[in-house]
């Protein structure tokens, strides 16, 4: 019989604190690969002066045990110095950034226009033909605005992935 909250399927946001030297990154993915496990969103990039150490950022789902799992065989990865669930642990900004191109012309064009300023989005690039918004927010927000540019030639999406911290005073 599986203990409460095994069955419960959840998102989580990880952000692992880790020495930034080659085959870390690696290390990583192929403990997520290795047992199974998808990752929805990825980022690493130096967090500190002198680049000594990155800071990863993982969008996981699965089980409250699976995630329990991951973290602790995060945990024991050499190079890794500290973890944080951002999802269980409390309040937390999560954002990404994403590009996508919008081919379209007359009626269509507008109307791209008219929602990328309803979600806020800035045109990047401009052609009599096409546009390029950015767009940062949250992954839900991207989504919606994905979903609605599909019908009006969404042509290609290219994201960023999830960048997340905690609210207030904790740090990882």
């Amino acid at each position: 019989m599986p203990a409460q909250g095994d069955s419960d399927f959840r998102s989580a946001t990880i952000s692992v604190l880790v020495d930034n030297e080659s085959g870390v990154l690696a290390r990583v993915i192929g403990l997520f690969s290795g047992r199974g496990y998808n990752i929805d969103s990825l980022t690493v990039a130096p967090v500190e002066d002198g680049g000594q150490r990155s800071r990863i950022n993982v969008v996981t789902s699965g089980t409250q045990m699976v995630i329990e799992q991951i973290k602790a065989q995060l945990d024991r990865l050499v190079p890794v110095h500290r973890i944080a669930d951002l999802t269980q642990q409390g309040p937390h900004v999560a954002r990404e950034m994403a590009l996508m191109k919008v081919i379209a012309a007359g009626d269509r064009r507008s109307e791209a226009l008219r929602l990328a300023d309803a979600f806020r989005a800035r045109v990047v690039d401009a052609t009599t033909e096409s546009f390029i918004f950015e767009m940062t927010g949250s992954t839900d927000k991207l989504d919606a605005f994905v979903a609605l540019m599909r019908p009006l030639g969404l042509a290609e999406v290219s994201r960023t992935g999830v960048a997340a911290m905690a609210r207030g005073t904790r740090v990882i």
